[in-house]
């Protein structure tokens, strides 16, 4: 079967449909010679290691690599995959809708970690959720709430984390949880297209069979230098 339709997602990443630059080439990577220093901190969630969904999301992951256009992308460890909650403030973004109001937008960001952390100190949700993938997309997977519940429950804890942090970014209320195996250095020409989404497809399939519930860690806030590693300083326990 010939494919003919393409998800937006994957024409986002088309040479002939998106021929903008990638979104963070320059500044949180380069086109040869991995990550830069990028320093900042955020809410995530780890996979939880040794798990069914660790080995679904490795294998998922092997099949990207095994793509003849894998060398277009820059691929985050195993180690560092994660769904970010609730995002923190980065050294590439200073700017005010992403940063605490009260704050000044030239703080240090070693600095801002330890007020932020002060601020989450004791911080709890009732309810815990549950993640289930949504579709496969050419950066990883975009996930969500496994029920609307769970979709609930998320947005919940988007919305308590910016009322005690103090900001809403632009995309708070639309944003996209996600999880990223990967960096477009340079996108996909059309005649890529039709096998990338019959591998989108097939992965998003087989980790629906494989992990249908995402085993996740508790929410942490989590510092990082680059995205090679995100380091847990503070780990939300769920309230009984």
């Amino acid at each position: 079967m010939t494919i003919t339709t393409f998800s937006p997602e994957l024409l986002s990443y088309s040479k002939t449909h998106n021929p903008n630059p990638p979104a963070h080439l320059g500044s949180r990577y380069r086109k040869i010679g991995g990550f830069l220093p990028e320093a900042g901190n955020t809410i995530v969630c780890h996979i939880e290691k040794g798990s069914q969904t660790q080995m679904a999301l490795i294998e998922a992951r092997e099949t990207y690599l095994a793509m003849p256009e894998a060398p277009q992308f820059l691929f985050t460890p195993i180690s560092s995959l994660h769904m970010t909650l609730f995002e923190g403030v980065i050294e590439t973004r200073r700017r005010q809708d992403c940063w605490p109001g009260d704050l000044p937008l030239d703080t240090p960001i070693e600095d801002m970690t330890e007020l932020m952390a002060a601020r989450l100190e004791g911080f709890s949700m009732a309810d815990p959720f549950r993640v289930a993938i949504v579709e496969a997309r050419p950066s990883g997977l975009l996930v969500d709430g496994a029920t609307e519940t769970d979709r609930k429950v998320m947005r919940a804890w988007r919305n308590a984390l910016a009322d005690l942090l103090g900001y809403r970014q632009p995309n708070h209320e639309d944003y996209k949880f996600h999880m990223t195996f990967a960096y477009a250095v340079e996108r996909l020409e059309d005649e890529a297209l039709p096998r990338w989404q019959a591998m989108l497809d097939d992965v998003a399939e087989d980790i629906r069979r494989k992990a249908p519930v995402f085993e996740l860690t508790p929410p942490a806030f989590c510092v990082f230098e680059d995205m090679n590693h995100f380091h847990e300083l503070l780990i939300f326990d769920f309230e009984a």
